[in-house]
């Protein structure tokens, strides 16, 4: 095992104190523990921010919402405000992972999370994400996981997580703090295409804590939002492709506004702005979900294992925003927390 130094500060001055050295945040753990005991990462310290506070849930001034990034997935999806004004997200998380992991899960550490290619796991194969440089044999190889859009020649993994997803549909902001003070991203430029560089996953710099997420108001999207997520199982599986879609509808089904956002088809959560525009004043049928769809698809590409990502992409598009169309469906019953 390669030796580490594990803290605990008191406050978030001294965790920042100890991120600005190198050390690596860790709340719940659920994905970074693995990447250390696989070999993949081998930070030289770790930093236990469970005690700083910072998971608080509540509304936010401006009338949206403040998550604290050490809230729990599983205390996200189930609080009041955010099941009653923001269920597309609590859709969103309670479709990843298992009940188990949603309970260690913060939502900070959730946007963290890094892909889960069988290469960048694999330290015996090269990856350029892992080791840059080295080459990425997914593109010929094992790739049914892997991206359709914003993929480069030096990398073609995916981002695994269904929150984040719904996070981007949403218009999130990402807020942080170092030792050099505070700023905030918007969540569209949080994280990053692979380009010539793959092993950044986002925009956070050196020393950087994400403290909270804020999320404007979205009530006019509340009565109309589905998280659609295909998978090889039920539970505890990645996306092959998810939507989060949102839709704010005038009488006569005329769509107001749209949200459409995808996960499982590229580095990063996937939105197309000019897809949602031209769905506003249409009415709400298969056609414009269609057209939408085909305007967020343009460009996609396969690389053999998953050209079958293309079509699937295009019907979770129509079927995700005819299921919001209908209206936000009951949670389903029977999630532990």
């Amino acid at each position: 095992m390669n030796p580490f130094t594990f803290t605990q500060p008191r406050d978030l001055d001294g965790a920042l104190a100890a991120l600005a050295a190198g050390a690596r945040p860790v709340a719940g753990g659920t994905n970074l523990l693995d990447l250390m005991k696989e070999g993949v990462m081998a930070p030289p310290g770790l930093v236990d921010i469970n005690g700083l506070g910072l998971d608080a849930i509540e509304s936010s001034a401006e009338g949206g919402l403040r998550l604290g990034a050490l809230a729990r997935n599983a205390d996200t999806a189930y609080h009041p405000l955010v099941r009653r004004r923001y269920p597309l997200l609590s859709a969103a998380i309670l479709a990843g992972a298992s009940p188990q992991l949603r309970n260690m899960a913060s939502d900070g550490g959730n946007l963290m999370q890094r892909t889960r290619c069988v290469y960048f796991y694999d330290v015996g194969t090269p990856c350029n994400k892992r080791e840059p440089g080295s080459g990425c044999p997914a593109r010929e190889g094992l790739n049914r996981q892997h991206a359709i859009l914003g993929a480069s020649e030096h990398c073609i993994a995916t981002h695994p997580s269904d929150m984040c997803v719904a996070l981007r549909a949403l218009d999130a902001t990402v807020h942080v703090r170092s030792q050099r003070g505070t700023r905030s991203i918007a969540f569209a430029d949080f994280h990053r295409l692979p380009g010539d560089r793959p092993e950044l996953d986002n925009t956070l710099g050196p020393g950087e804590l994400i403290t909270h997420l804020t999320l404007p108001d979205a009530d006019r999207f509340a009565d109309h939002a589905a998280y659609l997520k295909v998978r090889d199982r039920l539970s505890y599986a990645f996306a092959l492709v998810s939507v989060a879609a949102a839709l704010d509808l005038a009488p006569g089904r005329r769509v107001r506004a749209a949200r459409i956002a995808l996960g499982g088809v590229a580095h990063k959560p996937w939105r197309v702005e000019e897809a949602e525009a031209a769905l506003e004043g249409k009415e709400a049928g298969e056609d414009a979900f269609g057209a939408a769809a085909d305007l967020i698809l343009r460009g996609a590409r396969g690389h053999g294992q998953n050209d079958f990502k293309i079509p699937l992409a295009r019907s979770a598009i129509v079927q995700a925003l005819a299921r919001a169309a209908r209206g936000t469906a009951p949670e389903p019953e029977g999630e532990a927390q």
